[in-house]
């Protein structure tokens, strides 16, 4: 439905219009107010240099038009008693947001120090984008935001994250048109197809198309509005177009296509609820086309500015030393008739309020927007349930992430009634062995099925897509507003979420200094599929590298697990499902691997973070080691285990302590990493003179940055990835980096004084097992047999 602006209807009495213009110009004034001043905020006197800030920051382009949506948003949520959340994507429009927050009373209720009256908004302005007070983004300061809008192409799918399995909550998400051209968007509209209408909220898109992104005019505002309509419809959506200028006639437009929307989708919600329809709804999208910078300079400098790119963020850039630049200002300010939106005392009046909702139906002031606060503990069963048994170490196998997928079917099963559990990942569920799942509940799924489908289901609480993008921006949504959530992914894609992992990053470690954002349920990863066991698909599927990009980050808020068995595996998981404000990424296999530890043993060592296996090293009690064998991985524990055993065998007078690493922060100091180790324990653990020889999952060279101020550090020699891959045998990948056994044998002959020379022979027959491993596999295609048919014989 298009709505022509110069004859819509007219679903507005005046005195509707009339107030819902006086909130919308009021933020506008506000919005104006946090960009340029730090004094002077009524204009109770002329304005002057001194009232502008010396630095001026923040966007106007988007502005306006984010304001109009907050107040028809207000509006509808006040007549229809809606449960809102709005998704502001065009997030460097935080003037606006902040601006609906304040007029509402939510940012108050807040910060009782930035008053609604003329001191308040003294402080409000002066604050913005000023040292010491808020972003200019719509940032975790914000009341009401769950999506910082910095980094463009997450909105969609954070708004959907929001509605699962939240039945009666509207989600309004505003797209940028400079943001509808990213990638992740565009992925992001299909999410309807997974939109349970029974169990599940709504998603209102509003794509505010005023024309230019910085610099540059954008794709779907300049092509023809009946392809834009193509591919809106050819996305699942039903568009509803309201285009304007002019004031009185938008807002009786969007007055209009709100309730058009909002009536489809009850009407939707009912069939599915109440009448058993199963059709995929058509859900309706709101195409919003005004002017960039709509109401602002029309010119500045002779140059067009209102409706141009020119808008984008500061269109009056030297107030304080252009006389002209400074009329201007005052008078745009001005044209808001700001005396006729607040009183005396500079509190808005009436008719600016007149349309906003009361309480908990603010925008502002929505529980789901400060998630922590409808956040339940997770119903995890007890894990000696899901426990391998372990009567020695290395006697059996498992998949240890099969494991883990038992449990996480009692989880899913647990949370049935409750719906506040989501498993996420792209089309990898059973490829990670994960499967399980599927007995308590299937894929969620709203598109066609055919015969040959399996565990597709409409009410479903697995969500696989083939977009990492969307599988991150659906559970960030779904934790943000509460709720609790596991990522499994390819070790070597989950890369293609870097960037979106560093902004939630950066949002846990800010709300952890807000005392009113209620800690939320952790950001878990389960890294599956890893580079070792990579052997078939090749040097493409062969990259450790997220634990460094994680690493780099805030240590308050990221924890790296490397568990190297099925129970050392359920320990972390139960851990890192219980946490809160953290982002959580655990390592871990799906091929057969040894059992090491019995449960009581794997959670007392995942405790720990790290610790001595006695069991493995050849250590006395009455000396030193020699040499320290260290590992972090599953694969690496394998080879170091089995170096182990060749040294015991061939040098039987050695010492040698095997230590396991589990959480890679333990390897820091104490003063970087809340996990870290002092130097005293670090010391006593590698010991500060005797060579360490670490076999590190990933690549080598993190390990030595963890541990460059340790007092042994000049002694510590890492083996890992070094970016050699191919397709090859499972024995061969680390034979290739240096991580075999043989290797690290060597290693230590190379490294402990006086063994070079008296061990020769020994390290002889090391390099001639590496050649024949060599050979054997270029003529048989399988792994050795000593190493194919190894077993822990300690």
């Amino acid at each position: 439905m298009s709505v022509d602006t110069q004859q819509a209807p007219t679903p507005l009495t005046d005195d509707e219009l009339r107030t819902l213009d006086a909130h919308w110009r009021a933020a506008n004034y506000l919005s104006v107010g946090q960009i340029y001043l730090m004094a002077n905020p009524l204009l109770t006197e002329p304005l002057r240099p001194e009232h502008v800030k010396p630095r001026l920051l923040g966007h106007w382009g988007t502005s306006p038009g984010l304001n109009l949506v907050y107040t028809h948003l207000n509006r509808v949520i006040r007549a229809r008693d809606l449960d809102a959340l709005c998704i502001w994507g065009p997030g460097h429009g935080g003037p606006a947001v902040v601006a609906g927050s304040w007029l509402e009373g939510s940012y108050t209720q807040t910060y009782p120090d930035v008053t609604r009256d003329a001191a308040g908004m003294a402080r409000l302005f002066k604050q913005f984008s000023f040292p010491g007070g808020v972003p200019s983004h719509v940032a975790p300061e914000t009341p009401g935001s769950i999506h910082e809008g910095g980094e463009l192409g997450y909105s969609l799918s954070h708004a959907y994250g929001a509605a699962l399995d939240n039945p009666d909550l509207v989600v309004a998400c505003v797209i940028g048109d400079g943001e509808a051209e990213t990638g992740p968007l565009a992925a992001s509209w299909h999410s309807n197809k997974f939109l349970d209408p029974v169990h599940d909220g709504a998603v209102l898109p509003i794509l505010h198309l005023n024309g230019y992104k910085i610099a540059n005019p954008t794709v779907l505002a300049r092509i023809p509005e009946p392809e834009l309509d193509e591919l809106l419809r050819g996305c699942g959506h039903d568009p509803l177009h309201v285009t304007g200028d002019d004031p009185a006639a938008v807002h009786q437009a969007m007055a209009q296509a709100m309730d058009t929307a909002l009536d489809r989708i009850g009407e939707f919600q009912h069939a599915a609820r109440e009448g058993g329809a199963t059709e995929r709804p058509r859900w309706p999208v709101i195409v919003l086309r005004t002017p960039k910078g709509w109401t602002g300079p029309a010119q500045v400098d002779g140059l067009p500015v209102e409706g141009t790119w020119r808008s984008h963020q500061v269109p009056l850039s030297a107030v304080r030393d252009n006389a002209e630049h400074l009329r201007q200002l005052e008078a745009w300010l001005r044209s808001y008739r700001p005396e006729e939106l607040f009183d005396a005392q500079g509190r808005p009046v009436p008719d600016v309020l007149a349309c906003v909702p009361d309480g908990a139906r603010r925008l502002g002031a929505t529980p789901h927007a400060n998630g922590g606060l409808l956040l339940r503990e997770l119903p995890l069963p007890p894990l000696e349930r899901y426990a391998v048994p372990v009567d020695k170490p290395g006697a059996t196998l498992h998949e240890p992430t099969r494991v883990l997928g038992d449990l996480l079917e009692d989880v899913m099963r647990n949370t049935a009634d409750r719906r506040d559990f989501r498993l996420v990942g792209p089309d990898e569920t059973a490829s990670n062995r994960l499967q399980a799942v599927y007995a308590a509940s299937g894929k969620a799924w709203q598109a066609g099925t055919l015969d040959v489908d399996e565990h597709l289901d409409r009410h479903g609480r697995v969500m696989e897509i083939l977009s990492e993008h969307t599988c991150q921006g659906w559970l960030e949504g779904y934790l943000l507003t509460g709720r609790h959530g596991l990522f499994s992914c390819y070790e070597a894609f989950v890369h293609i979420v870097d960037s979106m992992v560093n902004q939630h990053i950066k949002w846990l470690r800010v709300t952890r200094r807000l005392p009113w954002r209620a800690p939320i349920a952790s950001l878990n990863y389960l890294l599956t599929s890893h580079v070792w066991r990579q052997d078939h698909n090749g040097f493409s599927h062969q990259d450790p590298g997220f634990v460094d990009h994680i690493m780099n980050k805030s240590p308050e808020a990221v924890r790296v697990y490397l568990p190297p068995d099925a129970n050392t595996l359920l320990s972390v998981a139960d851990h890192a499902l219980r946490s809160r404000d953290y982002v959580n990424v655990i390592v871990a296999g799906k091929q057969p691997c040894y059992d090491w530890l019995s449960m009581d043993q794997a959670v007392a060592h995942c405790a720990r973070g790290a610790g001595v296996w006695e069991w493995a090293g050849t250590e006395n009690g009455t000396r030193e080691p020699d040499a320290v064998l260290a590992c972090a991985g599953d694969v690496p524990t394998q080879e170091v285990l089995a170096a182990a055993q060749l040294l015991r065998r061939h040098l039987p007078e050695l010492s040698v302590r095997v230590v396991n690493v589990v959480d890679i922060a333990r390897l820091m100091p104490g003063e970087e990493h809340p996990h870290g180790m002092t130097d005293f324990e670090y010391d006593g653990l590698f010991t500060p003179d005797k060579p360490v020889i670490f076999a590190y999952h990933g690549y080598p060279w993190l390990i030595h940055r963890l541990a460059y101020r340790r007092t042994g550090h000049k002694n510590l020699h890492v083996r890992g990835y070094k970016e050699i891959g191919t397709t090859t045998t499972p024995f061969d990948m680390v034979v290739r980096n240096d991580m075999d056994r043989y290797r690290l044998v060597m290693d230590v002959i190379d490294r402990v004084p006086g063994l070079a020379v008296r061990t020769a022979a020994v390290r002889q027959q090391m390099q001639d097992a590496r050649q024949r491993h060599h050979d054997w596999i270029r003529e048989h295609g399988t792994d050795l047999p000593e190493v194919a048919d190894w077993s822990w014989d300690g």
